[in-house]
């Protein structure tokens, strides 16, 4: 059988084909995605999420585990750019659930400043993300139901004296919280 050109396909469809680009995306220094490993069996599934050893998150070096949060999102939800100056999180999403975190590196010092990405947790793979000090995140729910991201972090929250900063959830576009359609 021949295989097929471009002039083969039909002229209204011709203009609107293109490759897919399968090539390495950019990545922000210090931020690492740590596969979790998910046992399933006939009766369910267990995930062993976090190993510590005196407070101190394996695998992480330095992160000791002060609080543990939840949050829920629901569909459709945008939580918009944020920043810690000391803290560091490290995320949680079960696999049965699907969310899409923004991460955008502005430490002045990095040799990734200013590059931003798209992670998709969940989604079938248990993994954590850990989020240095200085990378602004933020996150939606793009499925159809309310989901809950679990999160640990190496500082306690004081609402008195927060250390979280805000930028406007539309700094990099409001279109960079739409899923990439293809």
């Amino acid at each position: 059988m021949k295989a097929l050109t471009i002039e083969d396909i039909n002229e209204e469809a011709r203009g609107k084909i293109y490759i897919q680009d399968y090539s390495q995306k950019p990545t922000i220094d210090g931020v690492k995605i740590i596969p979790v490993k998910n046992y399933i069996s006939e009766d369910g599934d267990f995930s062993e999420i976090l190993r510590m050893e005196n407070g101190k998150a394996q695998g992480i070096e330095g992160f000791e585990v002060v609080q543990m949060n939840r949050s829920r999102l629901p569909p459709g939800s945008i939580k918009g750019w944020h920043l810690h100056f000391e803290q560091e999180d490290i995320f949680y999403l079960p696999p049965s659930d699907s969310l899409l975190v923004g991460l955008w590196d502005l430490r002045r010092d990095s040799k990734t400043n200013g590059t931003s990405m798209k992670i998709t947790l969940g989604a079938g793979q248990s993994s954590l993300l850990y989020i240095p000090r200085g990378v602004a995140h933020g996150m939606t729910n793009v499925s159809n139901q309310d989901i809950e991201l679990f999160y640990f972090v190496n500082l306690l929250f004081d609402a008195k004296n927060p250390d979280e900063r805000r930028l406007p959830w539309d700094s990099l576009g409001a279109d960079f919280w739409q899923p990439k359609r293809d």
